[in-house]
């Protein structure tokens, strides 16, 4: 019995885990607990094992370095510069300024405002990389003013709750740092290699609501004259842009000689810039060359884009790490806020804090992973969860279908966090041993935990906007209609097209790998590369006798050939 007992340790512990989590207990804890339990129980187990267990207590002694590990990690200090820009725009009243602009922008066409929201979600994602914020924030602004001009209430909570959770797969995503840190791959490669599924998922989004308003326009009427608050003038907004694209263009080319493959991103620079610096101009010195909405399209949008490449473009160029990166943005923040007269001692505290939060749960949870990994390997956990995968047939194929059904279904009751946390250091040694690039799995993963924020009964994104969403009827301070409350069977009616959008999008990635392997850069054919080796002189020309020692070489280094 003792020998059976202690040739099963691996499942028994993962099991223990499992039932720890189910019963409600914290994950951090949790782990801890069952690995700290399960290494005593190990240790007295290991002479019946064959073998099979290795621990024993001096291994202990090893649980300071390996602490002190997860203490030092440079890349997990990119979570809380992070964490701390978005709390910092989000609460600078950034998003209001985006969806109210982007709003009057779309407004005249059926589907305008879901159209606003996907577009300010991906925008909120590139620049504060929280769902949280993202959600709370386009729920208070965005639902009202949906349900006011007759939006379908499924539709509405739909396009918000799936918009908001971009946040996890756009860059600079805290999914994606913690999965590059599990996977021990570069963040900078996470980031290229999800920044194209992200944009095609943001793409998809708006291709459904197109369809809604083409078959259904009912369900996502336009917003009426008198809404249009900005008035028109997009024919002013397309010949702005028209300008920039052209001294974009030209700054290009001219920059090109000198600095090659960045002089796009000088072009772009300087075409945005001018276009800014114009439009300050045109509002303090009221010359009224651009038309309101223009005006307030420009101003409104090129700060936060600015953001986004200060952060994302100077790592993708090179010039600056994640945590770097990170360290910018946090500092872009707060420049942005005081240039906007909003950033407080009172909005500095609650970020402080919120960051101070975030980064302990995320700490708290590595710490408990790191002893519980320790009891794991120590009964062969490993070996065992080798066995159980590789044994899966479909090859690579049946096993990103059984890892992505178990994440998927996993995503039901508990955080992304948690999942990366527990899972991947358990599957990502069978994938690279399998041939599967660890950068595509993070991705695929990056997409599949995104479903967890939408699938009930535990997913954050429908908690977040039923915080904020009316509980109960209210009179409209508009129209003076009197607008019902919002059910949470109708916000989770709303998430499930989305969640199948999602499930698409995890398809195509799986069958379209190049989406992801860009981040290589373009691929070398092996055959084709020739290597040219130079000829050499001995060093007796002329036929001198060698008195048997071997004939050395030395490069031509251009002088012509002497024959004997």
């Amino acid at each position: 019995m003792m020998e059976l007992i202690a040739q099963n340790m691996a499942p028994i512990i993962f099991t223990s885990l499992v039932i720890f989590l189910l019963l409600g207990y914290p994950v951090a804890f949790s782990l801890a607990a069952n690995g700290l339990i399960f290494f005593a129980i190990g240790v007295w187990l290991a002479p019946y094992s064959s073998g099979t267990i290795t621990l024993d207590w001096p291994l202990l002694y090893t649980m300071p370095q390996r602490l002190w590990g997860v203490m030092s990690n440079e890349t997990l200090l990119a979570i809380p510069f992070f964490t701390f820009m978005g709390i910092v725009l989000e609460r600078s009243g950034m998003a209001e300024d985006l969806l109210d602009t982007v709003g009057q922008l779309f407004g005249p066409i059926r589907g305008g405002l879901a159209f606003a929201v996907v577009l300010v979600g991906a925008l909120l994602a590139a620049t504060t990389g929280v769902v949280a914020a993202s959600v709370i924030a386009m729920g208070l602004i965005s639902l009202p003013i949906m349900l006011r001009y007759g939006y379908d209430r499924k539709v509405a909570t739909g396009v918000i709750t799936a918009s908001g959770t971009l946040a996890q797969i756009i860059p600079p995503s805290l999914v994606l740092i913690v999965l590059a840190d599990q996977l021990g791959k570069s963040v900078g490669d996470m980031y290229r290699g999800a920044l194209y599924p992200a944009l095609i998922l943001a793409g998809v989004y708006m291709g459904y609501v197109a369809m809604i308003a083409i078959f259904r326009p009912h369900m996502v009427p336009a917003l009426p004259l008198e809404a249009r608050t900005l008035g028109g003038g997009v024919t002013s907004l397309l010949v702005a842009l028209a300008v920039a694209v052209g001294i974009g263009y030209l700054s290009h080319y001219w920059f090109y000689e000198a600095w090659g493959a960045n002089a796009d991103v000088l072009g772009a620079t300087l075409g945005i810039a001018a276009i800014y610096a114009f439009a300050l101009a045109d509002r303090f010195l009221k010359l009224n060359l651009l038309s309101r909405l223009a005006s307030q399209v420009i101003m409104v949008l090129i700060p936060p884009l600015a953001l986004v490449f200060l952060v994302l473009g100077t790592i993708f160029i090179g010039l600056a790490t994640p945590t770097e990166g990170g360290a910018m943005g946090a500092v872009g923040a707060m420049a942005m806020a005081a240039a906007k007269g909003r950033f407080q001692m009172p909005l500095l505290n609650q970020a402080l804090v919120s960051t101070l939060r975030l980064s302990s749960f995320v700490m708290f949870v590595l710490i408990g992973a790191r002893v519980f990994s320790l009891t794991f390997y120590g009964v062969n956990g490993h070996i065992w969860v080798e066995h159980l995968l590789t044994g899966v047939p479909g090859g690579q194929y049946g096993f990103l279908l059984v890892v992505n059904i178990i994440i998927f279904i996993l995503g039901f009751f508990i955080d992304f966090f948690e999942i990366a946390f527990i899972l991947i250091p358990l599957i990502a040694p069978v994938a690279d041993k399998m041939g599967i690039d660890l950068i595509w799995l993070g991705v695929i993963i990056g997409m599949n935990l995104q479903t967890s924020f939408l699938t009930p009964p535990f997913g954050f994104a429908l908690f977040y906007l039923r915080s904020v969403a009316a509980k109960v009827p209210y009179l409209d301070r508009i129209t003076g209609k009197n607008i019902a409350e919002i059910k949470t069977s109708e916000i989770y009616k709303g998430a499930i097209p989305f969640i199948g959008l999602q499930v698409l999008m995890i398809c195509a990635v799986v069958a379209f790998p190049q989406l992801v392997m860009h981040y290589k850069g373009p691929m070398v054919d092996p055959s084709t590369v020739e290597i040219k080796v130079p000829m050499l002189n001995t060093l007796n020309p002329g036929g001198a006798p060698s008195l048997g020692a071997p004939s050395l070489g030395v490069p031509q280094l251009g002088a012509p050939v002497i024959n004997p």
